[in-house]
C-alpha cells in the first residue's frame, strides 16, 4: 500500500526549495498537501509546475498561532512538515530579531498547533540544520553533540531543536528533528548561494565568486536526496526509538567551497573560469560535516545519487528554466 495516499500533510515553508520538491513528491504518491504560504513567491517550482494548484493553500505566516491551530484541525492533518524558516545566514547577522521570530516563534507555534490537536497529529518533522550544533573540535559531528550556536542563525537552530525535544518529552507529541548539510538542487533561486550563484557565472562564462576564503568546510546534500530522507524518517514514525531523536542526513563527503566549485567547473565542462575569492565571510563556522550512521542504522537510509550525479541534473536544470526565462 502507498504509505501516503490520502494522507493530509501539512508543509510549512512551501514555496521553497525543499519544500517544493517536497510538495511535488507528496502529490506523486496520492497525499494531500496543506501548505502554509507567506509571500507569492512567482519563480518557486512550487508555482511554475503548478503544483500549488494541487494543493490546499493556507496564507498567513508562521507567527499567527491561531491560523495554525485552525488550518491543523480544520484539515484534519495527520503528518506535519515544518521547513519554515528564514535559512539565509548573511540575512540573519543582518536581521536577527526578524530571523528569531520566523526561526524560533515559528516553530513553537506550529507545535503549541499542533499540541492542541489533541492527538490529530500522529507525525511531525522539524526541520533543522546542522548550524544547530555551533562549533566543535570533534568533527563529524553526531547527533548527541552539544547544541551551542553562537551566531544568530545558528542560536536560531539551537534553540528551534531544544523547543521541538522539550514538546516531545513534555507533552508526549511525536516529533524528529532532521539536521542536514548545505542543500542544493534545481528550483533554488537564491543565486547569493554558492550551488546555483556559481552554475549561473559558468552559464554565462564568468568567473564564479567565492565570499569566503575557499576554506570552509561543510556537506552539501542533494534536495531530492533530502525528501527521500524526510519521508523515509517520517514513514518509520512513530516507532519509540524514532520520535523524540534528531537525525543528521548528508552527503558523507566534505568538501571545502572551492572543491565545490571546482566540481561544479568540471561537471559543466568549465575548469579553465577561475574563481573569484573575496574572503569577505564572517559570522560562519570554518569547519562543519554530518555522521550520519544513525541515519543509515536506524531507518537504512542513504543517498541515492553520488555529488557528481547530483550536481549534473542541478546543472541541467539550470540550463534548461533559465535558458527558457522560467526562472
Amino acid at each position: 500500500m502507498n504509505f501516503w495516499k490520502d494522507r493530509s500533510v501539512f508543509v510549512t515553508g512551501a514555496t521553497g526549495l525543499l519544500g517544493s520538491a517536497l510538495v511535488a513528491d507528496l502529490l506523486a504518491q496520492g497525499a494531500k498537501p496543506v501548505c502554509l504560504v507567506r509571500d507569492w513567491v512567482p519563480g518557486s517550482a512550487l508555482v511554475v509546475t503548478g503544483n500549488l494548484n494541487k494543493c490546499t493553500c493556507v496564507t498567513g505566516d508562521l507567527q499567527d498561532l491561531e491560523l495554525l491551530t485552525r488550518a491543523i484541525n480544520e484539515h484534519e492533518v495527520d503528518t506535519v512538515f515544518h521547513l519554515g524558516a528564514q535559512t539565509i545566514v548573511g540575512t540573519a547577522s543582518r536581521s536577527p530579531i526578524s530571523t528569531f521570530e520566523s526561526n524560533i516563534r515559528g516553530t513553537w507555534n506550529i507545535l503549541e498547533a499542533c499540541r492542541r490537536g489533541g492527538g490529530l497529529v500522529e507525525r511531525i518533522i522539524v526541520a533543522s540544520s546542522d548550524k544547530a550544533y555551533g562549533e566543535h573540535d570533534i568533527l563529524p559531528y553526531q547527533e548527541d553533540a552539544a547544541l551551542q550556536g553562537r551566531f544568530p542563525y545558528d542560536v536560531s537552530k539551537s534553540c528551534a531543536d531544544l523547543i521541538s525535544i522539550s514538546y516531545h518529552q513534555t507533552y508526549g507529541l511525536p516529533i524528529c528533528i532532521t539536521r542536514c548539510g548545505n542543500l542544493y538542487g534545481g528550483g533554488d533561486l537564491n543565486f547569493n548561494r554558492l550551488v546555483p550563484g556559481t552554475i549561473v557565472s559558468a552559464m554565462n562564462d564568468e568567473a564564479p565568486v567565492i565570499r569566503s576564503d575557499g576554506k570552509f568546510l561543510r556537506d552539501y546534500f542533494y534536495v531530492l536526496d533530502a525528501v527521500k530522507a524526510y519521508l523515509c524518517l517520517a514513514e518509520a514514525m512513530p516507532r519509540e526509538d524514532i520520535c523524540g531523536e534528531a537525525f543528521n542526513f548528508g552527503n558523507d563527503e566534505p568538501l571545502d567551497v572551492l572543491q565545490m566549485v571546482q566540481r561544479i567547473l568540471k561537471v559543466m565542462g568549465k575548469e579553465e573560469l577561475e574563481p573569484i575569492v573575496e574572503n569577505q565571510a564572517s559570522h560562519e563556522i570554518r569547519r562543519q560535516f554530518l555522521d550520519c550512521a544513525k541515519a543509515h542504522r536506524l531507518l537504512g537510509w542513504s543517498p541515492e545519487r553520488s555529488l557528481d550525479q547530483a550536481l549534473a541534473e542541478t546543472v541541467a536544470w539550470y540550463q534548461t528554466h533559465l535558458e527558457d526565462g522560467e526562472a
